[in-house]
């Protein structure tokens, strides 16, 4: 079991259901939701001013999304300034198809996957074998 995640999504249903499956499948002690890009880069700046010392070791990233969607949220992360958490490992979560999208994502080397919504108990059986925990 992971003791933290961060699911980043604006949907607040989608979060709900994040939290509902992820809590049943044992997958996580806690979950930290963000509403954009922005929102969970604002929560790594956390770390760096000392207000918080709870790093996920998963994110689950939805693409489109308000403010700051998840292509801008991997480009500042991949920054040197977030270089520090570059060991965290992204599942992109997202009710995209497009094949473009799923090539994107091998640009990142933190994605770890690039998955279908909604979430489900058997993905995250898969995510496990792929964290290896």
């Amino acid at each position: 079991m992971l003791d933290t995640i961060l699911c980043v999504d604006d949907d607040p249903i989608t979060l709900m259901l994040c939290k509902m499956v992820i809590n049943k499948a044992l997958f996580s002690n806690k979950i930290i939701t963000a509403k954009n890009g922005e929102e969970a880069l604002n929560y790594f700046k956390t770390f760096k001013d000392g207000d918080s010392d709870i790093k996920p070791q998963l994110i689950f990233l939805d693409l489109n999304m308000p403010v700051m969607g998840g292509w801008e949220f991997l480009d500042c992360f991949s920054t040197t300034e977030y270089s520090e958490y570059n060991t965290i490992k992204v599942i992109i979560l997202s009710s995209t198809i497009d094949p473009e999208d799923l090539e994107k994502a091998k640009k990142y080397p933190m994605v770890l996957d690039f998955l279908s919504k909604p979430i489900s108990k058997e993905m995250l059986e898969y995510v496990k074998t792929k964290i290896q925990i």
